[in-house]
């Protein structure tokens, strides 16, 4: 065998083992994201348009479970509250416990005395379609409203019951990270919030989802590798024939 037959067939080992090793970890960086984000999000479908626009009926969103004791001021929250009928809604929190919360001052939600300035309400809407009385949070629960002030069953229905219409921390079950049907993406961070302290950062989709792509690309380009590399191959082969008849 001459050198150069050696050196191609070195190549071409080489080649196949790094085709193999990008394969491997293309299938542990693509099966592990799905399983991070099993193990990271629940789906949930959104039955009605409380939440317009930024969530709407039928929409699909993704929501990180996290222990309520972690939910901040401005919040998408998955939660069930039994006098409000057991069941999976979806909500924001203006409030937690110790805040003051009214509507409206100038048109504005008031939270401790500040106007939040509700970036995800629809363009012209008022932040609440009925004046509701100032309350006080009571420690370790939540205050919510549906982006669609109008339409929207949250704490301002239940101002009657005890503790003011708020909710338990330990009734959410997740916070909404992002539409992903249609793929709307990740929702709008609520910067109105901030001048009353940190707000939530958002949870890990995104490398749940480049973790997922980069093993997919691995993959497929780790697989791909055998047929261009005996296809180069042919192709060398055939431009070093001899014509027939050469001397």
């Amino acid at each position: 065998m001459s050198g150069t037959g050696r050196t191609q067939e070195g190549r071409g080992r080489l080649g196949s083992a790094l085709s193999g090793l990008a394969v491997a970890l293309g299938c542990v960086l693509f099966l592990g994201g799905f399983a991070w984000g099993a193990v990271v999000y629940k789906p949930y479908t959104v039955p009605t348009d409380s939440m317009s626009p930024t969530i709407v009926a039928g929409d699909r969103v993704l929501a990180q479970r996290v222990d309520g004791a972690d939910i901040k001021r401005g919040d998408v929250v998955v939660f069930r509250q039994k006098s409000w009928g057991n069941l999976p809604m979806v909500k924001r929190v203006v409030a937690v416990g110790g805040d003051t919360v009214g509507c409206c001052t100038d048109g504005r939600l008031t939270v401790n005395g500040k106007q939040i300035k509700e970036s995800y309400l629809a363009k012209g809407q008022v932040a609440e379609s009925k004046k509701i009385p100032t309350v006080t949070v009571p420690k370790g629960r939540l205050f919510l409203l549906g982006d669609e002030r109008s339409g929207s069953l949250d704490s301002t229905a239940h101002l009657t019951e005890a503790f003011s219409g708020t909710v338990p921390r330990s009734a959410v079950d997740a916070r909404v990270d992002a539409v992903v049907w249609p793929m709307n993406g990740m929702l709008a961070r609520p910067t109105g919030f901030e001048t009353l302290g940190p707000i939530s950062s958002p949870g890990p989709l995104r490398l749940v989802v480049g973790a997922i792509v980069a093993g997919a690309v691995l993959v497929m380009a780790g697989a791909a590798y055998g047929p261009v590399a005996k296809r180069a191959s042919r192709g060398r082969g055939g431009a070093r024939m001899e014509p027939a008849g050469a001397r």
